[in-house]
C-alpha cells in the first residue's frame, strides 16, 4: 500500500493478542498502514493457526489466520525469558503502541504492564481488551462473545418468543465490541498524543462496548424504566420489520417501515389497503401472519423480480456465496488476493475502507509462527551469532 491508499503508514504497533478481538482489531489497522508486529508465544501458539479449512499446496494455512492476521509480521518471542524484556525495549524505541487481551495482571507478571512499558517509553498508547474490563467485580473471570451479550442485556430481546435468546452468525460482542472499540480509542490516543505528547492506558472491556450497543432499546428503557423485550420492540419482531419466508424456502427481508416505502411494499404486493393497519398496536401480529402468507405464496426469485425496480428497502436474504458474487460485493471490491510466504494466492474478504476512491486489493497473508524473528532482530542491531544462540536457547522461534 502506499501514502494514497494507506492513511495510518507510519503507525507501528506491537501486537500481543490472539484469536479474534485483538487481531481482528489490528488486522484494520494494518489495512489502513499502519505495521503490525505479533509478539507471539513459541510454546503455546495461537489457536486460530489451527482453525480448519487448511488452504494453500506448498505450506497449507488457517483462512481465518491468513485473513486476520493478513498485513502484519510475525516475532515469535517467550516472554517469560530474561532475553525477552531486552528485546521489548529495544522494539518500543519504534513501536509505541501495544496492544494486548490477557487477564487483569498477566502482563504484569511477566514485566510487560502498562506501568512497567511506560517506564522504559513515556508517551506509549497501550491498549487493554478484556472480557470485563481491568476493575469491577468480574475483572478475573473467564468469557466469550454469548457470556458478553448475556451481561450486557442484549440477548434479552434478541431472539424469537417462543425459543428465546439467539446465537448469532458472528461474534458481535468480540468484533464490533472490542475490535471497533479498541481501533477507534487507539485512533483517538494517537491524535490526543499528537497534541499532548502523552500517551496512556486504554481499557476496552467487551461487556462495556456490548452493553453500549443497546442504543436505541437502552436509551428507552432508561427513560421508560421498560424493559424491551423479544417481538416487543420495532425493529426486533414487533411490527412487520422482519424475515419472511418464501414459497422455496428462501426469505425476504423487509424493512419498509417510513411511510413512502411501506406504501410501496404493500403496493407491490398486491395489498396497497394494509397501509391502514401499519399503525394499529393491536393489529400487528395479524399483520405480520398476513404478509406472511403472502410471501409464501412465490419464489424468491419471483419477488426479486417484482422489488427490483421497486424502492421500498426490500432485498433478499442471501447465503454468503450468492452475497460473494454479487455485483454489490464485485463493484465494491470486497474480495481481495493475498499472498502467502511460500507463494501461494488466497481469496479473501477486503478491507471495507476506501479512501480517495481506493482500497488495498493485494495483501501479504497472515505469517506463520516466527516468520519474521530473524529479520526484526537484525533490525534491531542483534547479530547471527546473537540470533542463533537465542534460537537454541529458545527465546525466540
Amino acid at each position: 500500500m502506499d501514502n494514497f491508499t494507506a492513511p495510518l503508514q507510519g503507525l507501528k504497533i506491537l501486537d500481543f493478542t490472539t484469536l479474534l478481538p485483538g487481531p481482528y482489531a489490528t488486522m484494520l489497522l494494518a489495512d489502513m498502514g499502519a505495521e503490525v508486529l505479533r509478539i507471539e508465544s513459541p510454546n503455546r501458539p495461537d489457536m486460530l493457526r489451527g482453525l480448519p479449512p487448511m488452504v494453500g499446496s506448498a505450506e497449507p494455512v488457517s483462512a481465518a489466520h491468513a485473513t486476520i492476521n493478513r498485513n502484519k509480521k510475525s516475532l515469535a518471542l517467550d516472554l517469560k525469558s530474561q532475553e525477552a524484556k531486552k528485546i521489548i525495549e529495544r522494539l518500543l524505541s519504534e513501536y509505541d503502541i501495544v496492544i494486548e487481551q490477557f487477564r487483569p495482571g498477566v502482563m504484569e507478571k511477566v514485566g510487560f504492564g502498562y506501568q512497567n512499558l511506560s517506564e522504559i517509553r513515556t508517551d506509549i498508547i497501550y491498549c487493554s481488551i478484556t472480557g470485563y474490563g481491568q476493575d469491577g467485580p468480574l475483572k478475573m473471570r473467564a468469557g466469550h462473545d454469548i457470556n458478553y451479550l448475556a451481561l450486557s442485556g442484549l440477548a434479552s430481546y434478541s431472539g424469537r418468543q417462543d425459543s428465546g435468546p439467539s446465537l448469532n452468525g458472528m461474534q458481535i460482542a468480540d468484533i464490533a465490541g472490542g475490535s471497533h472499540h479498541a481501533a477507534m480509542a487507539i485512533l483517538a490516543a494517537v491524535y490526543h498524543r499528537q497534541q499532548t505528547g502523552r500517551g496512556g492506558h486504554i481499557d476496552i472491556s467487551m461487556t462495556d462496548c456490548a452493553y453500549a450497543l443497546n442504543a436505541i432499546c437502552g436509551a428507552n428503557a432508561l427513560a421508560n424504566g421498560q424493559d424491551p423485550e423479544m417481538e416487543m420492540e420495532l425493529l426486533n419482531g414487533g411490527s412487520y420489520y422482519d424475515y419472511y419466508c418464501t414459497a422455496d424456502d428462501r426469505y425476504l427481508s423487509v424493512g419498509s417501515l417510513e411511510p413512502l416505502f411501506a406504501e410501496a411494499f404493500f403496493l407491490g404486493i398486491g395489498h396497497p389497503e394494509w397501509m391502514e393497519r401499519v399503525l394499529e398496536s393491536d393489529q400487528q401480529e395479524s399483520l405480520k401472519q398476513d404478509i406472511a402468507a403472502i410471501i409464501k405464496k412465490k419464489k424468491l426469485s419471483e419477488w426479486n423480480s417484482i422489488f427490483s425496480d421497486i424502492d421500498a428497502c426490500v432485498e433478499p436474504v442471501l447465503n454468503f456465496s450468492e452475497a460473494t458474487e454479487s455485483k454489490l460485493i464485485q463493484d465494491r471490491q470486497m474480495i481481495a488476493s493475498a499472498a502467502t510466504k511460500s507463494g501461494d494466492t488466497l481469496l479473501q474478504i477486503n478491507t471495507p475502507f476506501k479512501f480517495k476512491g481506493r482500497k488495498n486489493k493485494n495483501h501479504q497473508a497472515g505469517s506463520t509462527l516466527g516468520a519474521d524473528s530473524r529479520s526484526i532482530l537484525e533490525s534491531l542491531g542483534y547479530s547471527s551469532q546473537d540470533i542463533d544462540r537465542l534460537l537454541a536457547n529458545k527465546v525466540i522461534a
